[in-house]
């Protein structure tokens, strides 16, 4: 509905860094309307992307992200386009850029990237006069994984002004964990970060954050846990002795909580290591009995309300 749309500066979203509270929040704000239209199973948005066309231009495998875009922009009554690198001229030496000039000389209004590279995205605000949405690029940022998981923190305590959140897992390689740092840390929260020294980021001083490397005390600092996955070939290129060892020292699960009496709501953005960084139980219990509750299937349904407040606050009015 046309009463979503608020007062924005934005004409791209390739990270959350330098983004003002302002902007978060009414991003936010936004997306509670979308989902409690679509938790009614009837919901009568305004069509506010009609005959806007949606490039969804992903050169890595993707299936939270991917869909809950595609079915965002079909709510808000967009054309999608799907693009995989894998069965397009990208295999025969086209480059990114020649990919979007491309595009968009077929009329696509926006584009929704992912890219294996570090500024991909922000690479492609200077080659088009559409709007560029961030899906994740490289180890840099992941934007709409962080406000999703920002609202659905700030859906379930309230507020996010005040609260302890800890990240575990590869920060190093997360652009998950960069993008909800610089939100969180915006928004008013505290950040820890806990893993291993040699999966620590290279600037926490810059980052502003408390740095973990035990896991107990980490979960008894904080209110709420967002385990990351951990990419398995770290575990071969010297950063971790093995998964076993990386399991018993960080792997987040019952045993661990039941010790420390730690009651903690756990966030992790997709897909799972299951019985590796997080356990089945963790990972699956939405209600008691436990010390845990997961939040990872009502992550995936926020991301879809999330996504529409993105791509209609960037490209309705454009």
């Amino acid at each position: 509905m046309n009463s979503y749309i608020y007062k924005s500066d934005l004409k791209h979203l390739t990270g959350l860094c330098n983004v003002p509270a302002s902007e978060i929040t009414g991003l936010l704000d936004m997306a509670a309307g979308f989902k409690k239209e679509l938790i009614t199973g009837s919901p009568s948005f305004d069509a506010t992307l009609k005959n806007k066309r949606i490039a969804l231009v992903f050169f890595e495998n993707s299936t939270r992200t991917r869909f809950s875009f595609e079915i965002a922009a079909r709510h808000l009554g967009a054309g999608t386009l799907n693009f995989s690198a894998s069965s397009s001229s990208v295999t025969k030496g086209e480059t990114l850029s020649d990919t979007i000039r491309n595009l968009e000389a077929m009329q696509v209004d926006a584009f929704v990237l992912r890219h294996p590279s570090s500024g991909a995205a922000d690479l492609i605000t200077g080659i088009t006069a559409g709007n560029v949405i961030n899906a994740g690029d490289g180890a840099h940022e992941h934007p709409t994984q962080a406000l999703l998981d920002m609202f659905t923190l700030r859906e379930y305590f309230g507020t996010i002004a005040g609260l302890k959140v800890i990240i575990i897992g590869d920060v190093l390689h997360s652009r998950v964990a960069r993008s909800n740092i610089f939100g969180l840390l915006t928004a008013g929260a505290e950040v820890g970060l806990c893993s291993p020294v040699t999966l620590l980021p290279t600037d926490p001083d810059r980052l502003g954050v408390t740095l973990f490397t035990d896991l107990d005390e980490a979960i008894g600092w904080a209110d709420t846990a967002i385990v990351l996955r951990l990419q398995l070939e770290r575990a071969t290129g010297g950063y971790l002795p093995s998964l076993e060892e990386y399991s018993v020292h960080y792997g987040l699960s019952d045993e661990r909580l039941e010790r420390i009496q730690k009651h903690l709501l756990v966030l992790h953005p997709g897909p799972i290591n299951r019985e590796i960084e997080i356990s089945n139980h963790v990972a699956d219990r939405i209600q008691p009995p436990g010390y845990s509750k997961s939040m990872l299937l009502e992550q995936v349904t926020n991301g879809v309300a999330v996504r529409m407040a993105v791509l209609n606050t960037l490209i309705a009015e454009s």
